[in-house]
């Protein structure tokens, strides 16, 4: 019976959006597969291949956020110019090809080279990515559809970090085989199936060139809301990104943990989120998103902090789900605000403004806790994670306190009100 009403219900989500949009979860599930293999082991194959320390990787982070930052710029402008389903397959394209290059060079120079490579063209696509799912999701159906494609990518993450664990400790090549295939696969998915979701211009006198759609931008930038939003996001990520650029060599070298210990923290990672994502993101949308988002941040707070205090497995793996709950909250309302704060001729170049909140992180939290790690005390990069995901949330809350006019639309828009 009980089994009976899983499927039933499993049927009923199904059936609550759009078919194109199963087809994106699923194409993007087959990526990610591929992408979860080795990217939560990469600052250990690079501190490895290229006898490095993290000071390097930090550096190396820094390079590849510069440039994708100016890929998600172009990428933003092209995806609300050209369209989403050219921008997607040229990203996926790139990607694969960067991969396999990646796991081929042997010189760290070349490998700066190929992330580069990859930034200014594979992260072009993320802002179509966005903008596809937000035409085609209906307006109260948005955090919910971001939610159930976390579920979707975390799903994947489940399996390859548990897989790709045992074989790193066999050949990191074949991991970025792995992901080239994958990446080629889902780019022929794309071209055969998914449609181009793109508005037409009603009019052909409003229809605008490139350079016209990149001087846009200025329009994002003088969202005063949105732009506060960013900024106080960019925050928190810096927090969030420590557990990809940083958490995996600082077991290794303080803890001893190996490659396995670490992938099967990702492991719990995406199963929670597989398994409780859309319960929860529906749990939250009877809340003020910007309280939800200030909790998000107190819950890294707790689990980022606690790796400077304990040093058993047990409480390393309580400390990863505390973490994966503040994700869950945090980012599939910071998606869907996204999605309702651009108006729909610049759903691209939103994207990739907020795409910034991603980036920066990347561009400096790696870097940062790179030289903390070279040079201090290592535990520091979490009581410094535990700071910033303080500021975080007083940030949030202070944008919901004195923008409480500005962000009741938004709560009403991305679903926040619906159960």
């Amino acid at each position: 019976m009980l089994f009976s009403n899983s499927i039933k219900r499993v049927d009923e989500i199904y059936r609550e959006y759009p078919s194109q949009f199963w087809v994106i979860v699923g194409s993007n599930f087959i990526d990610r597969v591929g992408g979860a293999l080795i990217f939560p082991f990469f600052a250990l194959y690079i501190t490895r291949k290229f006898q490095v320390g993290m000071t390097e990787v930090g550096l190396l982070f820094a390079l590849f956020s510069i440039s994708d930052m100016f890929g998600t710029m172009i990428g933003g402008a092209l995806t609300d110019f050209l369209g989403r389903k050219g921008m997607i397959i040229m990203g996926l394209i790139v990607s694969a090809m960067t991969s396999l290059a990646m796991g081929l060079v042997n010189q760290l120079e070349w490998f700066y080279v190929m992330g580069v490579i990859s930034g200014l063209f594979a992260t072009a696509a993320g802002p179509a990515h966005q903008a596809m799912l937000t035409d085609i999701l209906p307006e109260k159906k948005r955090a919910e559809g971001f939610g159930v494609m976390r579920v979707a990518m975390n799903l994947s993450v489940a399996i390859g970090p548990a897989i790709g664990g045992f074989i790193a400790a066999y050949s990191f090549l074949i991991l970025f085989v792995a992901d080239t295939v994958t990446s080629l696969i889902t780019a022929l998915i794309v071209y055969l199936v998914v449609e181009e979701t793109k508005p037409e211009e009603k009019e052909e006198s409003t229809k605008k060139g490139f350079k016209e759609t990149f001087i846009g931008y200025q329009e994002v930038f003088k969202d005063r809301k949105f732009m506060l939003f960013v900024i106080v996001s960019t925050i928190a990520t810096i927090v969030y990104a420590q557990m990809y650029g940083t958490l995996s060599v600082y077991l290794r070298d303080v803890h001893g943990v190996p490659e396995s210990g670490y992938g099967w923290l990702m492991t719990l990672n995406a199963g929670m989120v597989v398994l409780f994502q859309f319960m929860i993101t529906r749990k939250i949308s009877k809340h003020p998103p910007m309280l939800i988002m200030a909790l998000g941040s107190l819950l890294y707070v707790i689990g980022f902090g606690m790796y400077g205090f304990v040093s058993v497995y047990l409480l390393f793996m309580l400390a990863m789900a505390i973490i994966t709950i503040g994700e869950m909250v945090i980012i599939p309302v910071a998606q869907a605000y996204v999605g309702e704060a651009a108006p729909e001729d610049m759903r691209g170049r939103y994207s990739g403004v907020m795409g910034f909140s991603w980036m920066i992180p990347w561009m400096i939290g790696p870097l940062i806790a790179g030289l903390i790690m070279d040079n201090g005390n290592p535990d520091w990069v979490w009581y410094g994670s535990a700071i910033l995901g303080t500021i975080a949330a007083a940030g949030f809350l202070w944008l919901g306190k004195s923008h409480n006019e500005g962000w009741a639309p938004v709560k009403k828009d991305v679903g926040l009100e619906t159960g």
